[in-house]
């Protein structure tokens, strides 16, 4: 099912033009016209899900497999140093486009992105960890 209003729906099913690395009848590969670095490329489904909360089981386990895949195949040609998966569920999480997609994002030594996706390590202690489990798991 594809949302009429949404863009990646469109680039996903070729009714707008994009750089494409791959495609089956499921997916469609993009390079991402923002890099943040050279080769970060978007897997997009081609059926519109807004996140990650709305994703099929069956879809979800096709990207990570097309993702192992994708990354696989960069790494080697474009002899990068290491490789991120990022996917951003919500406007507070980074989430710009509303339509399911991950990141595929090579990475090289000195490519100055190391800050930008990471993150700084919070200090829980051990009573803090037991609620939040609890809480989780009930």
């Amino acid at each position: 099912m594809k949302k009429e209003d949404c863009i990646f729906c469109k680039i996903a099913n070729g009714e707008i033009p994009s750089k494409t690395l791959y495609e089956d009848e499921k997916f469609r590969v993009i390079l991402d016209l923002g890099p943040a670095a050279k080769g970060h490329a978007l897997i997009l489904p081609k059926d519109h899900f807004d996140n990650l909360y709305e994703l099929s089981d069956e879809t979800g386990a096709g990207v990570m497999k097309l993702a192992r895949k994708m990354a696989t195949v960069m790494t080697e040609k474009l002899a990068c140093d290491g490789f991120n998966l990022v996917q951003n569920n919500g406007e507070v999480a980074g989430q710009t486009v509303f339509h399911f997609h991950m990141h595929l994002i090579p990475r090289y030594e000195g490519d100055g992105q190391r800050i930008k996706i990471g993150w700084e390590p919070g200090k829980p202690d051990q009573e803090e960890l037991e609620e939040i489990r609890k809480m989780i798991t009930g």
